[in-house]
């Protein structure tokens, strides 16, 4: 995980302003994340994995504007813009370690993540996925919005070149282009929807689905009964 930590270090104070140029149909994306978040209580605890800087917190604080958020994620640099996000907030904590191998400390009521659990080997998503289960309170949700592989190598070549006529016909220059494949080619490691599926029912969720999926980008749900 280091050379993930070295590489979202040296980004951060960017990433956000590069988001919508980099992922299609963003605001649907993480639209579909926050209508799928529910909560027996006004004031639920919520983890957010591979926080960032905080763009998915920072949504489901406008639903949930008394929750009690958890902030994880393996970049100093990317938890500290998002401490400039919420400067003045309370009912927030920031928590810099690597969650592929740390355990998660405490009960939630939502444990969430964006655009992060795919950098993770096939092995560590399914043990991290059977400690989201265990830190879940009964009825609780996992909610992640993140990428999957195309069924297919068809379909995986038809989705990069879905993307990539995205990335080229966006506002990015060339150099930044290049360095968002050079990126997503070296830090990349998704799976198939159908394999975080299965991985995710085997860990005992007894509500599983796919909420949104624009060809790469998905939202799933699980939900601990």
């Amino acid at each position: 995980m280091e050379h993930i930590k070295k590489a979202f270090n040296a980004i951060a104070t960017e990433y956000d302003s590069q988001r919508e140029h980099i992922i299609p149909e963003m605001r649907l994306f993480y639209g579909a994340a926050i209508w799928a978040a529910e909560s027996r209580t006004n004031e639920p605890a919520i983890l957010d994995i591979g926080a960032g800087t905080g763009l998915l917190s920072a949504l489901l604080l406008q639903k949930f504007p008394d929750a009690h958020l958890a902030l994880l994620d393996i970049s100093e640099n990317m938890l500290e813009v998002a401490r400039q996000r919420f400067s003045g907030q309370e009912n927030i904590r920031y928590i810099v370690s690597d969650y592929s191998r740390s355990e998660l400390i405490g009960q939630y009521d939502i444990i969430c993540s964006a655009l992060s659990i795919h950098h993770l080997a096939p092995e560590d998503k399914q043990q991290l996925f059977g400690r989201i289960f265990s830190a879940l309170k009964r009825g609780g949700l996992f909610i992640n919005a993140d990428q999957a592989d195309g069924e297919t190598e068809y379909f995986r070549h038809r989705y990069m070149d879905y993307w990539n006529d995205f990335l080229q016909n966006g506002p990015l220059n060339k150099e930044k282009h290049a360095e968002i494949i050079r990126r997503r080619d070296t830090l990349d490691r998704n799976n198939t929807l159908s394999e975080q599926l299965r991985w995710l029912n085997v860990c005992g969720f007894s509500d599983v689905d796919l909420v949104y999926k624009n060809r790469t980008f998905i939202v799933t749900v699980a939900r601990k009964g």
